[in-house]
């Protein structure tokens, strides 16, 4: 009898084990980075989410031609403070079609640099690179030649309740720690030339 007793405790014992290791925890970091883990994430993480593997996949599949356009020509869109009208308006149009895009802050950090390489060293907003071309200003008739061109759905096809829409996190000024300044007479190495 403890035997059969002590099989049985064992059989839950590892029932429970295999239920807890089927579980899946995403979670965005303070960063912005996504995090996959069988552990379940810190108590300041962002979004979190629980999976269980083997569940049934989610309703929100994109459809295949949306996704290869996303695949092979993603969206970003560079706005700015202050950028008025036009920013409004293509960030409603891209919306309103169904596209899903980052939007990305075109003052912080890397992105001005990014921005100025694409408009001639000046600030200029909105600017939406979709693959390797880059569109100053909106203008909706070039966008919706350039979408098209790229293979994306002409009206929405996103799933209902899916936003296409997806902000770049913002950093905190501690993340990011300001350059040494530079002592007398030391000399900084050039950056590579870029084309």
């Amino acid at each position: 009898m403890k035997g059969i007793a002590l099989l049985l405790g064992l059989a839950v014992a590892a029932g429970t084990g295999a239920a807890r290791a089927a579980e899946m925890y995403r979670w965005v970091d303070q960063a912005g980075q996504v995090h996959y883990s069988d552990q379940p994430p810190p108590p300041e993480a962002r979004s979190p989410e629980v999976r269980r593997l083997g569940d049934k996949p989610s309703a929100t599949t994109l459809p295949y031609a949306l996704r290869e356009a996303m695949r092979q020509f993603p969206v970003t869109v560079y706005t700015a403070e202050g950028c008025g009208q036009s920013c409004k308006q293509a960030l409603a149009y891209l919306t309103k079609r169904g596209v899903p895009f980052t939007e990305k802050d075109a003052r912080m950090g890397d992105n001005a640099d990014v921005v100025l390489s694409h408009t001639g060293g000046k600030l200029e907003v909105p600017l939406m690179i979709i693959g390797r071309s880059a569109l100053r200003g909106f203008e909706e008739s070039t966008w919706a030649a350039t979408l098209d061109a790229a293979g994306y759905p002409s009206s929405s096809t996103l799933p209902p309740g899916m936003v296409a829409r997806q902000a770049e996190p913002s950093r905190v000024a501690e993340d990011t720690p300001e350059p040494a300044p530079e002592q007398p007479g030391e000399g900084s190495p050039e950056a590579p030339a870029t084309n």
